[in-house]
Parts: C-alpha cells; structure tokens; sequence
C-alpha cells in the first residue's frame, strides 16, 4: 500500500510540475507578446518631426513639427507646398539622400529607415507639364501640319497652277492613312493612356515637338510634292501596304489596352504583360513593347511602300534612339 501510494505521489508531483512550466512559459509568450504590440502602439502613436534641407546647399527650408508616422511622401509634398507655393507637388523631387532616388508618393514615413525626426532632402525639378498634355501638343502638331503640303499652299510650291493639286491618287491614300494614326493616337491619350509618371519638364516639350513636327513636315513635303512619282510596283504594293498598315494599327491599339488594363485600380507599379486571347499580343511572347514593334517597326515601314518616303525611316531610326531606358513608362 505504502510503495503505491509513492507511486501516485510522484506522479501527481510530476503533473504539478509539468502544468507549472506550462502555464509559466505560455504566460512569458503572452508577456512578450504584450510587450511588442504595445511597442509597436507606443510607435504608431508618436508624432514625427521632419526637416527638409536643399538637397545642393544643405540649408534647411522648413521644419515640419508633429506629422503622422503613417503620412505619406505625397503628403509631406503638400506640407511643403502650402509653405513654398511655388514649389507644387510634381515639381518636387524629396530624396533621403541628395545623391540617391526621389522617394514615390505612395511610400510611408514610419516604414522608411529614419527615426522619429527624419531628415530629407529637397530639388526643384523646375516647371512641369502633365503627359496627357504633352501627347496632346505632340500628336495635334503633325495632324495640322500635313494639310499645309497636302493642300498644296502657294509658299510652300509656289503659284503654278500645275502644283495645285496631284493627279496621283496614292498622295490620297497617303493623307487618310497619316490622319487615321494621329487621330487614332489622339484618341488613345484621352481614353486609353495610363502614365507611369504624371509629369515631365516643361524644357523638354520643344525637343518633343521639334521631332514629330519636324518630320512630319519633312514627310508631308516629299509625299505631296509636285514631282512626287507614285509606287513602283504600282496597286499590288499599294494595296499590300494599305492592309499591313491596317493590321499593324489593330496590333498598336490591342497593345495600349492590353497595358492599360494593367493599371485599371490606378496603380502606378510598373506590372508585367503577358499575352492575351486576343492574338496581336501574343508578340509579348518576343518583345516587352510590341506597340513599339506594330509602330516603328512596320506602320512606319509599310508607310514607305505605300508613299515611296525614305524620311520615314530616318524618322524611324531617331525615334529609337530618342525612347531610350529611364523614359516614361506608357500604358
């Protein structure tokens, strides 16, 4: 009797045991687990106190006191914007260091490595204009400009009445198809186009402009010109460039929707396209830009057979070198 009741003895103390240990380290987890939440509280609830330098001079341009620590960068930019009004968001370029990144809208002020008094640094990115705008002035240009030569106007080939009109029906062709891509790009840029940035600098727009314009006058000037001779291998080539100009229209535009649906939540994160049941996508499957692809490639090309226009492709291979990387991301 004695030796069993040892036994239950030592087993009852053994469970005793046990359930201390237990309730003791599942007491110590809730501590700690206590202890970081109200940390993390304690972090959330403190205010930040931000300082913005010149990002050249280092000299300090204004003191931000008592700012969330859930603000975000666009925020800040409003902050700034209502002490220097000249200073408006898009101009603004906010760095944590004045050599490195602008920081994006979206990022958060407790989320960056700074503690609760963070110092960041200011340029002034001059005068900007928005995108939309910029592909307004750049596309209305070329659409205007064509009629002065297709009309034939007496300062550009002078007053002979030969010149006055072309008795080449593919100098039509020509126009309608030079119309129906700058208002189809038109088009695009009001209801299609989502830009990976909102602006750019207002300098930039006569370089811009000087390109599309300038060629397009280029172009216009040769096509319309009076001793302008039509194709050589006469309607066969004429009527091939016309459906490949067609087809590679269709692969354009398929492609700017493809990459707007991207962005349809209104996300600036550049995402990367795949391929869609919709067959002129598929070139995703060889190029990251097949809008690039249907119109440098071919529209502009398949422009030159149908019009015998070599500026077309000096056009071509400008634009090339003039979209290079760090551009504005077009969807």
């Amino acid at each position: 009797m004695k030796t069993g009741w040892r036994k239950n003895s030592i087993s009852s103390v053994l469970l005793y045991a046990t359930y201390v240990i237990l309730s003791s380290g599942r007491n110590t987890s809730q501590e700690e687990k206590g202890s970081q939440h109200s940390s993390v509280s304690v972090q959330s609830l403190l205010k930040h106190q931000v300082e913005i330098l010149d990002w050249e001079t280092k000299k300090q341009l204004c003191f931000l006191d008592k700012v969330e620590p859930n603000a975000t960068i666009r925020e800040i930019r409003l902050m700034f914007h209502k002490l220097y009004p000249r200073w408006y968001p898009a101009r603004q370029s906010i760095k944590l260091d004045p050599k490195g990144k602008a920081l994006r809208d979206e990022e958060i002020l407790q989320h960056l490595p700074v503690g609760t008094t963070a110092t960041l640094y200011f340029k002034d990115l001059g005068p900007q204009i928005g995108w939309t705008t910029v592909f307004l002035i750049e596309y209305t240009g070329p659409l205007f400009i064509y009629f002065v030569f297709y009309f034939r106007m007496n300062f550009v080939y002078g007053l002979d009445e030969r010149f006055t009109s072309s008795p080449h029906p593919v100098v039509n062709l020509a126009c309608i198809c030079h119309s129906f891509h700058y208002i189809k790009r038109l088009i695009e840029t009001v209801f299609v186009h989502r830009f990976s940035r909102g602006t750019m600098p207002l300098r930039n727009i006569v370089k811009n402009c000087l390109y599309y314009w300038g060629f397009a006058a280029w172009l216009a000037y040769y096509i319309n010109h009076p001793l302008y001779t039509p194709p050589s291998y006469g309607k066969k080539q004429i009527n091939f460039a016309v459906i490949m100009f067609l087809l590679c229209e269709a692969g354009n535009f398929s492609i700017h929707v493809a990459l707007s649906d991207l962005r349809r939540n209104g996300s600036k994160t550049c995402k990367i396209p795949y391929p869609t049941k919709n067959p002129f996508t598929w070139l995703f499957f060889f190029v990251s830009c097949p809008n690039y692809t249907y119109e440098d490639k071919v529209i502009l090309i398949n422009r030159d057979i149908n019009a015998n226009a070599v500026t077309r492709n000096i056009f071509n291979f400008l634009g090339q070198n003039r979209w290079g990387p760090g551009s504005v991301s077009l969807s």
